[in-house]
């Protein structure tokens, strides 16, 4: 159960751990008045809470490169959508699915599969469409990203306004 932030400290703490998670500790006590210990402590804290729950490395990479992983996105229809849990206990089994949401509205999962090849994108398809309790599925291969961060900080940030195009 992730909790909320004690006081105005925690949630500054989390803003900016949230725009870089490997800002120094003594960076962040001179950003809100605390000791490197006691900043560490806090962030411990937070930890245990299930404040934050982890820290996730973002790959970059080069144009091109071997490494480079290919997205696709599956929007999945299941069979019965509330008796669903088989579907997910096998897309769980899925090294490529990266992300699955349960929707509301036309489509049933929302299903985002990051691979090294078309060719295995394709294996991947294959096998999600055979699974049974899967009716259909609607797939897109993702050309590029355009726009990568973060969740929005917790409540009480408020974000810069958006710029007039």
């Amino acid at each position: 159960m992730t909790m909320r932030p004690r006081d105005d400290i925690d949630a500054q703490l989390l803003r900016e751990l949230t725009k870089n998670a490997r800002t120094p500790l003594v960076t962040l006590g001179n950003k809100v008045r605390l000791s490197r210990n006691a900043v560490k402590q806090r962030i411990e804290r937070l930890e245990r809470d299930g404040v934050i729950e982890g820290y996730t490395l973002v790959r970059g990479h080069d144009a091109g490169s071997q490494d480079t992983p290919i997205s696709a996105v599956l929007f999945v229809y299941r069979s019965d959508r509330m008796r669903g849990s088989d579907v997910l206990a096998a897309l769980a089994q899925v090294p490529e699915v990266t992300r699955c949401d349960i929707l509301t509205g036309d489509y049933d999962l929302f299903v985002l599969l990051e691979a090294r090849s078309v060719e295995r994108i394709k294996e991947v398809w294959e096998s999600i469409a055979a699974i049974p309790g899967v009716s259909d599925t609607v797939t897109s291969l993702s050309l590029s990203t355009a726009i990568r961060r973060p969740p929005p900080a917790p409540a009480g940030h408020t974000p810069p306004p958006i710029a007039d195009a």
